[in-house]
């Protein structure tokens, strides 16, 4: 089973997850991609979606599917999107497609949040994908600065806007022998909106997709 069938498995295996009639929350990237390209199957049963992203949102209108704004919606019973990397704690490093901040407020609200992936994202500890950073313009510098003092290696990606109007410093190298802790120290240098490090709010469900077929992991 290639990479790409096992994002897809991982995403219908999901839709089990989805409660009739509720509000779902969809997140962003490839594999949240092919999620909403199985959404399509079971679009009736939902009351409507919360979107992550502006593309999401766009696709998720493509298909027919009420998309609302998280202020408008008292209660999200589940969050689907994939992850860059994951560990068997749930732990994630996400944000590739540059929506993490969006992606943190989702997952901060719903009540399970659910993640699709392929095998290559199961690691044993986060780390090796570069962790995105979402930094307000201004402050550029500065947090590149502080991060490079912690001993990463922060790439500014050029030519890229978030959808909140800010900018994507991608770390190379930084060590994350503890996710918690790290991620709490990052969101507190001046000028970082959020980080790319989900563990303090960990996803409840991982469905991965394997040469094997689906497995499932839930938060302990």
């Amino acid at each position: 089973m290639t990479q790409d069938e096992q994002k897809q498995v991982a995403a219908e295996a999901a839709l089990e997850h989805v409660p009739r009639g509720c509000v779902l929350g969809v997140g962003t990237g490839s594999t949240a991609n092919c999620f909403i390209a199985a959404l399509a199957r079971i679009k009736d049963r939902l009351d409507g979606a919360v979107a992550s992203s502006e593309e999401t949102g766009k696709r998720l209108r493509a298909l027919g599917i009420r998309v609302l704004d998280l202020n408008d919606v008292d209660e999200l019973p589940v969050y689907v999107d994939g992850a860059d990397e994951i560990t068997r704690d749930l732990a994630m490093i996400k944000g590739g497609g540059g929506a993490l901040t969006r992606e943190k407020i989702v997952a901060a609200v719903a009540r399970t949040v659910i993640c699709i992936a392929d095998e290559t994202k199961l690691v044993e500890g986060l780390g090796r994908f570069p962790l995105p950073i979402e930094v307000i313009p201004m402050a550029r510098r500065h947090v590149a600065a502080e991060l490079a003092r912690r001993g990463g290696k922060p790439v500014w990606r050029e030519r890229f806007v978030t959808d909140n109007g800010n900018l994507i410093l991608d770390v190379h190298g930084l060590a994350i022998p503890d996710p918690q802790a790290r991620e709490s120290e990052l969101d507190h240098i001046a000028g970082t909106v959020t980080n790319g490090l989900f563990a303090r709010r960990g996803a409840d469900v991982l469905v991965l997709g394997t040469r094997q077929g689906v497995e499932m992991l839930r938060r302990h």
